[in-house]
């Protein structure tokens, strides 16, 4: 009975880390039923942990250290154990909703590229949103759907199309960041020494493409996860707002963000919104 102990403290890390980590992702979370929270933590520990090493661990061999973590979440995955709590909750949820290998080989690749590219052509700036954001809503979305196979496959398209927004959403936002201290340029194409509103506009109306397909998705997802899922949409696309409102050139100079108060606005917002628009 002990391991049923460690899987409820490895749970209870994820949990912590994601709400240290990301204010409005968890209060979407808790408005998830409470038989799914665990799955979603647990893909959320996975994810940042990664993400943490290519983006934050600036005083440390980054390469060594995804590396290894490579190493131990393979590892975990075919033990069905890790003494790393947060990949033992993620192994958790790997094997109970039976989540696609491919999916974490995908991410894992992407996260990679994040410590060797710094630049991006169309078809390699697609490539590296699917690994690192498209398969992370398919993660998601196995879930929510609880295993049905069926329903996971008539879904995927638009779960894709939302991890795609979120991601775009990101880097634009974090374009100054990005490329002044991490010496990355996402998007194709660009001078980023001399970005345009114009170029910045083209890039918001493609985003707003992959939102109007992630919406029609999230009207057809089960309804007890509708809500949860609706609060992200619109906490990003109100960011995307606040971004298209600003020049090219602020967005260089500063980090466009929604404050907190505003956040718990935007969840008022959401529920009084999804109780007309999901009827």
């Amino acid at each position: 009975m002990k391991i049923a102990l460690y899987n409820k403290v490895s749970i209870e890390n994820s949990k912590r880390l994601t709400r240290a980590y990301s204010t409005s992702f968890s209060y979407a979370i808790r408005l998830l039923p409470s038989d799914i929270r665990d799955g979603i933590y647990g893909i959320y520990g996975f994810v940042r942990l990664a993400d943490e090493i290519v983006d934050s661990f600036h005083d440390f061999d980054k390469q060594l250290l995804l590396t290894n973590f490579e190493s131990e979440v393979y590892h975990a995955l075919d033990n069905k154990i890790s003494l790393n709590p947060i990949l033992h909750s993620f192994q958790l949820t790997y094997h109970k909703y039976n989540i696609s290998r491919d999916l974490v080989e995908a991410f894992l690749t992407s996260m990679k590229q994040d410590l060797s590219k710094s630049s991006y052509n169309k078809e390699e700036y697609l490539s590296y949103i699917y690994g690192s954001a498209d398969v992370v809503g398919l993660m998601c979305l196995k879930i929510f759907v609880e295993g049905d196979e069926k329903e996971y496959e008539r879904l995927k398209k638009s779960a894709m199309s939302l991890g795609s927004a979120f991601q775009k959403v990101n880097f634009l936002r974090d374009i100054r960041t990005d490329y002044k201290e991490l010496s990355r340029a996402y998007f194709p194409g660009l001078d980023m020494n001399n970005l345009t509103t114009g170029e910045k506009d083209k890039i918001i109306e493609e985003i707003k493409i992959d939102f109007k397909a992630a919406f029609d998705g999230i009207k057809q997802l089960p309804k007890k996860v509708q809500l949860g899922v609706y609060i992200t949409y619109v906490y990003y696309y109100k960011l995307l707002k606040k971004l298209e409102k600003v020049t090219a050139s602020e967005i260089m100079q500063r980090r466009i963000r929604i404050p907190n108060y505003h956040k718990i606005g935007l969840i008022a917002y959401s529920w009084i919104s999804h109780k007309i628009l999901f009827r």
